[in-house]
């Protein structure tokens, strides 16, 4: 019998987080106590914010069901080596999908983990190789762990960077923000050394360091760090305008393309059109456009409607020669 009430709660907790539905005989029989005991400790679960749903008769039950606000969640160790390594894939590249949170939720699972569960997600990410990955450099998930606590603690954060130029220097920051643009990651932060606001891409950042010295949020001169950092990257690259007409509705096409690209506006004719300014090489953007899947066409620059022109012919003649070929 388990007579430890907090160990109890936590294996009961545990049992019902399976998604299914349990007789109160089960619980009973699993965790060796009276149906007493078990009702019980069904309140006092509730007490805690649980919301467990308790159904009546002879096949009736108890079941964890959504609430207002999440409690906290217990994983048993291969639950927690599944996540861990699912969101270390993610956090290295850039991806769709796989933001700030993603990248806070993995600082603080791999915070409480122990030695030998980190040992063994090192292990599995080590002897796996993903088959896709993101457009930008990949990342060591540990950079970003890092990086994402410090922010989340108000830590400044000491790096070593590397500039475009190969250029090597050692920064100390406030960091404020990790940003993805859906190719790369980009931190925010307030660099101290040149008392300025300053945006650095986090493929160039190497041996992350949170000091433990804590500090008092600066304001940003800008809106947001998604805005204070598009402003950047303008400010630091030559970019152009574009605009595409795709021949399906705005809601649709928004769904495929980058929310950094722009936003799509749906015109008269049923298709919609995408309006935005990027730094990035019209070869890239070409192949963005058609992975969406949809008819366009390029109305500006005249260097990506020359790009575009070259890669259909291009496509076009590598269909051809698949075709001969099998003849």
């Amino acid at each position: 019998m388990t007579t430890d009430t907090p160990a109890r709660l936590l294996q009961l907790l545990s049992l019902l987080q399976t998604p299914r539905e349990w007789p109160g005989a089960e619980l009973a029989e699993r965790l060796r106590v009276s149906r007493r005991t078990v009702r019980r400790d069904i309140d006092r679960l509730r007490e805690l914010g649980y919301p467990v749903q308790a159904t009546k008769g002879s096949d009736g039950g108890y079941r964890l069901v959504a609430g207002k606000a999440m409690p906290p969640l217990v994983l048993d160790d291969e639950e927690a080596v599944a996540i861990a390594v699912g969101l270390r894939a993610g956090a290295g590249h850039a991806v769709a999908g796989v933001d700030e949170a993603s990248v806070r939720a993995l600082a603080k699972l791999e915070q409480v983990l122990p030695a030998r569960l980190r040992h063994r997600v090192s292990t599995l990410q080590a002897a796996t190789t993903p088959l896709t990955s993101g457009d930008g450099a990949s990342i060591a998930p540990e950079t970003l762990t890092v990086m994402a606590s410090a922010v989340a603690g108000r830590e400044r954060l000491r790096f070593a960077y590397r500039d475009k130029d190969g250029g090597e220097s050692r920064r100390l920051t406030e960091p404020h923000r990790l940003v993805s643009t859906g190719r790369r990651w980009y931190l925010v932060a307030y660099d101290l050394d040149r008392a300025d606001w300053r945006t650095f891409r986090v493929d160039r950042v190497s041996e992350p360091l949170a000091t433990g010295v804590r500090f008092a949020p600066r304001e940003l001169p800008a809106g947001s760090a998604a805005e204070y950092l598009r402003r950047s990257i303008q400010r630091r690259q030559e970019t152009y305008a574009f605009e595409v007409r795709f021949a399906a509705p705005a809601r649709q096409v928004a769904a495929r393309v980058p929310s950094w690209l722009g936003v799509p506006e749906d015109d008269a004719e049923g298709g919609c059109v995408l309006r935005g300014t990027t730094g990035d090489p019209v070869e890239w953007l070409a192949v963005r456009l058609a992975m969406t899947g949809y008819e366009f066409g390029v109305r500006e620059p005249a260097e990506l409607i020359e790009c575009v022109r070259e890669l259909g012919g291009r496509l076009s003649r590598a269909a051809g020669a698949a075709v001969n070929g099998r003849s």
